[in-house]
């Protein structure tokens, strides 16, 4: 068996050296830095270096420090709250957007709405932090402007715990959705024209159309993006809330990772830092799970 794996290796070996740039990638990228998991369980100094620093006793120590903090539920409710919006609202609007655009038929129009909706998704967090600011600003907002010609009075919209989450998750959106809106279309491209043809001649209209054969057709496609986005669930957007965020609104923006970074990194608390890391990834390892095994049911499981 070993020379027949060797052969077939050796005959498709351009393939191999094709792959080979993503494996070394992902070896020295993904796979090495798991060996720094063990900080988790250790009391890190910098100078000792991780195989050189005394384990922690108990070897729980940082979790609990992590679980006995008194932000823990704040920070844990935040997190998955603000993730869950993001992923119900960053679903939705792309498939809504995806069979619009399929339904489209005049060409120029479809061109025009699809390059403006995807070209956010190239914009950083700093800059759309600056279009929010021009539009939302307490002083000199034009949103406000139009309240307080309206007779109203200006709205905090930036540093008002009422309103934040919902611009976290509005701006996610917004920056998102062309981008999402093109994996869909991809996978409208693929379903057979035939059953159109075949549902046009039975009579269905066009929304039969998109309920019987479209949204089935891209099903698999929908719960593999939900199943991998289920994933990042205790990822609620580190680069986003921490540019946008400001203390006003810690008590339902402030997450796990903004947290770990202003108490484990900027207090070179490493071993804290690295002990949340490991609980959110054992969390989304469980999430992803669960997900693929829900998803068997309908036999569009990832594996």
């Amino acid at each position: 068996m070993g020379a027949a794996m060797w052969r077939t290796v050796w005959k498709f070996r351009a393939f191999y050296l094709m792959l080979l740039p993503g494996v070394i990638y992902y070896i020295i990228f993904r796979y090495y830095p798991m060996y720094g998991v063990i900080i988790a369980f250790k009391d890190f100094a910098i100078m000792e270096g991780i195989a050189g620093s005394p384990w922690a006793s108990p070897w729980y120590k940082h979790f609990q420090t992590f679980y006995n903090s008194p932000y823990f539920e704040q920070l844990l409710t935040n997190t998955l709250l603000i993730s869950f919006y993001k992923l119900i609202w960053g679903m939705i609007p792309p498939i809504m957007l995806a069979l619009l655009l399929n339904e489209c038929r005049i060409r120029w129009l479809k061109s025009v709405v699809q390059t403006l909706t995807y070209m956010p998704h190239f914009l950083s967090w700093v800059i759309i932090y600056g279009i929010l600011l021009a539009l939302l600003s307490q002083n000199g907002g034009l949103v406000n402007r139009w309240i307080v010609e309206a007779g109203g009075e200006s709205i905090p919209f930036m540093t008002s715990t009422d309103y934040f989450r919902s611009i976290l998750v509005g701006s996610e959106v917004w920056q998102n959705l062309g981008w999402g809106a093109i994996i869909y279309l991809a996978a409208i491209a693929g379903i057979d024209p035939m059953l159109y043809e075949a549902a046009r001649v039975d009579g269905a209209s066009r929304l039969l159309m998109i309920w019987h054969i479209t949204l089935p057709g891209i099903r698999n496609v929908i719960i593999l993006l939900f199943i991998l986005k289920l994933g990042h669930l205790m990822d609620a957007g580190f680069d986003q809330i921490y540019i946008l965020y400001n203390i006003q609104v810690y008590p339902v923006a402030d997450i796990l990772d903004t947290w770990v970074y202003r108490t484990g990194l900027q207090q070179m608390n490493f071993s804290l830092a690295s002990a949340v890391g490991l609980f959110k990834s054992a969390i989304g390892l469980i999430l992803v799970l669960l997900a693929n095994r829900m998803a068997k049911r309908w036999g569009e499981g990832i594996w």
